[in-house]
């Protein structure tokens, strides 16, 4: 299941929030968040700004990928067996950016699916996460790279506000639901 808001809509947050509390009505235990992404390229920031607004707002849970640490998507394949082995059976949020159809360009997807980093510059990487987040940042082209270092910076951020604040909301709920549960 897939669930598309374009970041210029002023109700982008709100469906974002809406569209992890549909998909993640199974979580048992409050999720990870895992931000996938690198600083060397505006496009491909998406996920480490999420990251960065996170911490500095006060999310209580677990964050991976920072402006300052971040995870980029070589190095998932390593991720998948830490966050087994430091949080099993926990719950994994994937955020990054992506390329994709011109049209798509300023969307964020939420899926239930995991995250498959890097495949939008055709590589085969491992996938991550229980539910990911997607910032589409740019169209699809044979320089996939050199499109990302000309993505607007407004734009990246803009997502990033979106997913974060989303998260940060999300977050509360879960945790007022978990207990309640318990």
């Amino acid at each position: 299941m897939e669930y598309s808001f374009h970041f210029y809509n002023g109700l982008a947050e709100t469906g974002i929030l809406t569209a992890l509390s549909r998909l993640a009505q199974n979580f048992n235990y409050a999720p990870v968040v895992l931000c996938v992404g690198s600083d060397l390229a505006i496009g491909d920031s998406l996920g480490p700004l999420v990251g960065t607004m996170l911490k500095r707002r006060g999310f209580s849970g677990p964050v991976y990928g920072t402006l300052k640490n971040p995870v980029t998507a070589k190095e998932v394949k390593y991720i998948n067996d830490f966050l087994k082995k430091t949080h099993p059976n926990t719950p994994v949020i994937a955020i990054d950016a992506a390329v994709g159809e011109d049209t798509d360009v300023g969307l964020v997807k939420v899926t239930d699916l995991p995250l498959k980093p890097g495949s939008g510059a055709n590589k085969r990487l491992g996938k991550v996460g229980d539910l990911s987040i997607l910032g589409i940042v740019a169209g699809r082209s044979a320089f996939s790279y050199s499109v990302l270092n000309l993505t607007r910076l407004n734009m990246v951020y803009g997502m990033a506000e979106a997913i974060s604040e989303a998260i940060l909301a999300f977050s509360c709920g879960e945790m007022r639901q978990i207990r309640k549960n318990a």
